[in-house]
């Protein structure tokens, strides 16, 4: 059967998350016909698992403009602006609405396998560019579909591929076989189940971003609780101690996400985790009692943790996407016009400029990757920024290049500036330091994430000299 015209055909949105969603509704806006296709059972099934992780973002920054005027035409009322929804709060105050809203141009239960050109591999020139692309589609229960579209983006996000505890980017040896006693996700201490898992116990958390300040958090306030006694965390770092260690602190114009920094330095200077530090894990192996040691690549062998939580980041799943002739940073798989705007061995300050489709493009015109899928492997993705970059992108598919290339959102900064190249460097304990970096300030463990989070707002300045 011949491929239909492109023209005829609806954009294939892939993921309703956040950025696919707002992708979907930025299309209808240039008189665009979306489709989004969702793996998941409902919009933001990937947000759903960490329902319980407050977001360090307020509703008034990742709710995109958009989207808002499409709920507003439905009677639907946004949260306070200034309050800090959870992850659950974000996926049912704000996607499941915006998926009902849209309709039938929401399909879930729909994996993406595989998008190619209608009739050409990677390999074929002849005629490619006007060829519709074509997406493989695979259901719950097992069927399959063929779908056309004019063009695709990828919102599909990372996180369904963390990445592992060995330092090179490979599995330790012995972490799948470990698989019981290790988990890539920040744990529900709210749950029952999860809250025994760790009670009591000795857990390793590996990795030095937002995730694991917030694991290193939640342990330390299990370990004064009443049902919490003898919980202790043992923080894995590649790097060592800096100045930018904890993040932005009181300079990060995300007051919440600079709380988490200090959160994390509460839990070692409160003696609720113990910070180990140039360590590059090799090896997870089980002692005979069944709890596991950690072996670094220097030799150095830890004591027996019970637990471990492995937060070293995300990566993009390419696969599905392997017909396609994409552009990618050899490094951190995002596409190459951005890759030097967030790539952290170059990258010294938090701030990455508001971007759109020229960074976004690719050798295949009409494919575009946003969202946290746009950054690779590189961390410090914003919601705001993902809203952006579907503005630009949809403009760009209607051929509005006017207002595709318009910048239309500024950025907060984070208050962090690190050294280029020493970002992951083991003896890296100066790195940080410089004109942006704040003199950590302890906060109370055990104080609601709200009282932390106002406390925050009202000691950070408004300005800086990362880029102010």
């Amino acid at each position: 059967m011949d491929a239909p015209a492109n023209a005829e055909l609806p954009v294939v949105v892939i993921g309703a998350g956040p950025v696919g969603l707002a992708a979907a509704v930025h299309l209808l806006g240039q008189g665009l016909e979306p489709l989004v296709l969702e793996a998941g059972s409902t919009a933001g099934a990937a947000v759903r698992e960490w329902s319980h992780v407050r977001l360090f973002s307020t509703w008034g920054e990742v709710v995109d403009p958009a989207a808002e005027k499409l709920l507003a035409s439905t009677g639907w009322t946004k949260p306070d602006p200034a309050a800090y929804p959870s992850g659950g709060d974000w996926a049912d105050l704000y996607l499941r609405p915006l998926a009902d809203a849209l309709g039938e141009r929401v399909r879930h239960d729909a994996r993406v396998t595989g998008v190619s050109r209608a009739g050409r591999d990677r390999i074929v020139d002849a005629d490619r560019e006007n060829r519709p692309f074509v997406v493989h589609v695979t259901h719950t229960g097992g069927g399959e579909e063929r779908l056309y579209a004019r063009a695709v983006i990828d919102a599909s996000g990372t996180w369904a591929t963390p990445s592992p505890a060995g330092a090179d980017g490979l599995p330790a040896l012995g972490e799948r076989a470990a698989a019981a006693r290790v988990t890539y996700r920040v744990p529900d201490l709210g749950n029952p189940a999860v809250r025994a898992r760790y009670a009591g116990r000795r857990t390793a958390v590996i990795g030095s971003g937002a995730s694991a300040f917030t694991a290193l958090a939640y342990l330390a306030d299990l370990a004064t609780s009443d049902d919490g006694a003898d919980t202790k965390s043992v923080w894995i770092l590649r790097r060592g101690i800096s100045g930018s260690t904890f993040g932005g602190g009181e300079a990060d114009r995300l007051p919440a996400r600079g709380a988490l920094g200090l959160a994390a330095k509460a839990a070692v200077d409160d003696g609720h985790a113990d910070a180990v530090t140039g360590f590059r894990t090799e090896a997870i192996e089980q002692a005979a009692d069944g709890r596991l040691i950690l072996a670094g690549e220097d030799g150095r062998r830890l004591d027996p943790v019970d637990e471990v939580i492995v937060l070293t980041g995300f990566r993009p799943d390419l696969t599905f996407l392997d017909e396609l002739r994409l552009d990618l940073d050899e490094r951190l798989q995002a596409p190459v016009a951005l890759a030097p705007l967030i790539d952290p061995n170059q990258h010294s300050c938090g701030t990455v400029y508001p971007h759109g489709h020229r960074e976004l493009s690719h050798p295949e015109k009409g494919v575009y990757l946003v969202g946290m899928k746009s950054y690779g492997r590189a961390p410090t993705f914003l919601a705001m920024t993902g809203y952006e970059q579907v503005r630009s992108v949809a403009a760009a598919i209607a051929g509005d290049l006017e207002s595709a290339d318009r910048v239309e959102l500024t950025l907060p900064e984070t208050g962090v500036c690190g050294g280029a190249g020493l970002f992951d460097a083991p003896d890296a304990t100066d790195g940080g330091s410089g004109c942006c970096t704040p003199t950590p300030q302890l906060i109370q463990l055990g104080v609601p994430v709200a009282v932390i989070e106002a406390d925050a707002a009202k000691k950070t300045s408004t300005g800086g000299c990362c880029g102010s």
